[in-house]
């Protein structure tokens, strides 16, 4: 059977028999796949715990007549123990990693992949605030599968912004003679928050308010489950820190 090596970072695991485990992977080359790793679940297994999630591993996999098979896992981001020891780190990564599997149902895509490794680095490392990594991640994500959406000029008609009405299902913010009745409203300084959450200026959004920031919050959970079709389970659970006003 042809084996193959592939860099992947885990999304989720599920048990298989008594000693066995399925582990969903995003990988750089091969995009979504499922494989199985036998006997990572006893005691003695080398490389189990190089497959849990939020684990980034160089693999060796052959393939299968219906799931591939890993062989061999080399650590090359160790980030599952990191993240799992702060709670909010860790609610904001289940909900990374089930927005990524959701994204790539039909294939992967090297741009997610990245953009997943990169995030689940920077909570693992404690770089910027759980809530602000969640959300930028989540943006980014969305726009990269082709829904980006604008936080400046009008997602209708294109009129100049800035804007403060927000119609997620329309694709950002909208201008005034676009808006529909009751069109909820919003601070310019949230919208100047999600401009950079999208952008990834970390200055502006760790400047921002809890207010904005949650805000900011509730329109990408928003927007996120608009494009989905359903709401992220995990997005229940995540733990919103706190910022100054």
């Amino acid at each position: 059977m042809p084996v193959y090596r592939d860099d992947a970072v885990v999304l989720r695991t599920h048990k298989l028999g008594e000693a066995d485990r399925i582990v969903t992977l995003l990988t750089r080359r091969h995009g979504k796949i499922r494989a199985v790793a036998r006997g990572v679940r006893r005691t003695a297994s080398k490389f189990g715990s190089r497959l849990e999630p939020f684990m980034v591993a160089d693999l060796q996999l052959y393939e299968g007549r219906t799931l591939d098979v890993i062989t061999q896992a080399e650590s090359i981001g160790a980030y599952g123990a990191e993240i799992s020891q702060d709670y909010a780190a860790y609610t904001a990564a289940n909900a990374m990693v089930e927005a990524a599997d959701r994204l790539t149902e039909a294939e992967g895509s090297l741009q997610q992949y990245l953009l997943l490794v990169g995030a689940l680095r920077s909570l693992s490392r404690r770089e910027h605030g759980p809530d602000l990594t969640l959300d930028s991640y989540l943006l980014r994500a969305l726009a990269i599968a082709g829904w980006a959406p604008s936080f400046e000029d009008c997602s209708r008609c294109g009129a100049p912004g800035p804007h403060t009405a927000v119609v997620v299902q329309l694709g950002g913010v909208v201008c005034d003679a676009c808006a529909p009745p009751g069109t909820p409203r919003i601070t310019p300084t949230t919208v100047h928050l999600l401009g950079a959450l999208l952008a990834g200026d970390w200055a502006v959004a760790e400047a921002a308010s809890q207010r904005d920031r949650g805000q900011a919050s509730g329109i990408v959970a928003a927007y996120a489950q608009w494009h989905l079709e359903r709401g992220l389970r995990s997005l229940s659970h995540v733990s919103r820190g706190t910022a100054p006003e």
